[in-house]
This record gives C-alpha cells, structure tokens and sequence, in this order.
C-alpha cells in the first residue's frame, strides 16, 4: 500500500510538473467552502439549519426507543430508562446547541451535510450488511475468515478500492478548500489519519473499530492540529507531537491486546 501511494504521488508531481493549479471555479469551492441555502428565511438566523437539526432530533430519538424496544422484546439487558433519558438529552443538547451557533453565522456547511451522509453510509454497511460482517472477519482473522468460507481476497480488493474512492473525494474537498490543485497538498495528513483511527478505537490486529470512533480521533486530531498551531507550535514540533500521540494510541492497543 505504501508503494503504490508513494507510485502515484510521484506520477502527480511529474503530472502537473510541480506547479499548482489554480484558481477554481466558484461553484466547485462551494464544495469545501459553501453552506446550505436557507430557503425559509433571510435574517440573521439560518432557519434550515435549525430545522434540520430538530429533524435529527427526532430520528435520534425514535432510533434510540426503538433500539431499546427491541432489545427488551428479546429479553436483552438494557440501562435504566432515566439513564437511556439522560444520555439522549445531553447528546440532543450539544448537537442542538451545536448547529445553533451554526445558525448563527451561514449555518451548517456543504462539508459537514457530506461527511454526516458518509458516516450514516458506512455506519449502516459495517453494522447492517454481509460486506460490513466480512471486512471485520477478515481484518481480525484472515486464515479464519477463508476458513469460513468468506473471499478475502475480494474483500480486501474491494475494501482497496474503497479507500480509493475515498481519498479521492477527500482530494477534491482539499483542493476545493486551498482553491488550487498543488502537488505536494496532503503531504504527511496520512500520519493524522492513521492516529485518528487508532485513536477512536482501531487495532492493530484488525477486526476492531467504528466508523462514529474514527470520526471522533478525526476530530481529536483536528483540534489538536488547530490548538498548536494557535499557541504557536512550530511544524517541527508538532510532527513530532502527532508523532508521540500515535505511538502512545498504538502502545495502548497492544497493551489492551496483550491483557485481553
């Protein structure tokens, strides 16, 4: 994998004979830098916004009562009624609150409606398919997996070119973000990508993990970047910062591995 990344990273700087490309059109900035239209008003407060996050709301809470429905139709242990309440009213408040200070400014972005449609996709796939039940089975245990039947071949192809389609999307959300196509754009972000999974749960030994954690070490990730940068931490440092974090996320894994 590492080959082939550094193969077509050298076939774009060759490609685009090291200089940039730009600037870009409008509307596909908009890909990385627009917001949703507000179509129900015009004043200081993106109504849309606010309409759209009492939507999720709503889902949010019918999904939770009928998860917890469900399992006590199947006479599966659940967590106290007021505690199910609780943890629903606070996740609500800060989503709310959230998409508030959203509506505030130009509401919510084009970027965010596309990563939150990614994440119902592949939280859907990896919990609710055969596809999803197979790339766990065969990143825990390959060996197992063929035993059982299971094509890991096609599964790791599949899962390949998975990864693909998404670093392309994130290419263009980059590109669309630096309004120019520059060679060297992205340089090392696979570093923050890896200790962002590690961080949201990931193992190393494979069959571990969610699409809702990585989102969450993507966040930790970022947040950290913002932070040093803020401060004033020079790039040097906070390679090596990032550096500590994912050995630190790695080191815990293998700890929690050779316990279990």
């Amino acid at each position: 994998m590492a080959g082939g990344m550094l193969i077509f990273r050298g076939l774009t700087l060759w490609l685009l004979d090291g200089q940039s490309l730009a600037p870009f059109p409008e509307s596909f900035q908009k890909i990385s830098s627009g917001f949703v239209p507000d179509f129900l008003g015009s004043g200081d407060l993106h109504i849309v916004s606010l309409v759209l996050s009492i939507i999720l709301s709503l889902v949010l809470i019918y999904m939770e009562f009928n998860k917890r429905k469900t399992q006590l139709k199947y006479n599966f242990e659940v967590i106290p009624l007021w505690l199910t309440v609780v943890k629903l009213a606070l996740l609500l408040f800060a989503i709310n609150w959230f998409v508030y200070q959203l509506a505030l400014n130009k509401g919510i972005p084009t970027v965010l409606i596309i990563v939150f449609i990614l994440i119902i996709i592949y939280t859907f796939v990896m919990k609710n398919t055969i596809m999803g039940r197979h790339i766990y089975a065969t990143g825990g245990n390959k060996k197992a997996a063929d035993l059982s039947g299971i094509k890991t071949k096609r599964v790791v192809f599949w899962v390949f070119v998975n990864n693909g389609v998404l670093a392309a999307l994130a290419g263009l959300m980059f590109a669309a973000r630096l309004n120019s196509a520059t060679p060297a754009a992205g340089n090392m972000l696979e570093l923050d990508a890896i200790a962002a999974v590690f961080i949201g749960g990931a193992s190393m030994a494979g069959g571990v993990g969610t699409v809702i954690g990585a989102i969450v070490g993507g966040l930790v990730m970022g947040v950290m970047n913002n932070g040093m940068s803020l401060i004033g931490v020079g790039i040097d440092w906070q390679q090596a910062i990032k550096g500590m974090v994912l050995l630190i996320a790695v080191g815990f894994d293998v700890y929690n591995k050779n316990k279990g």
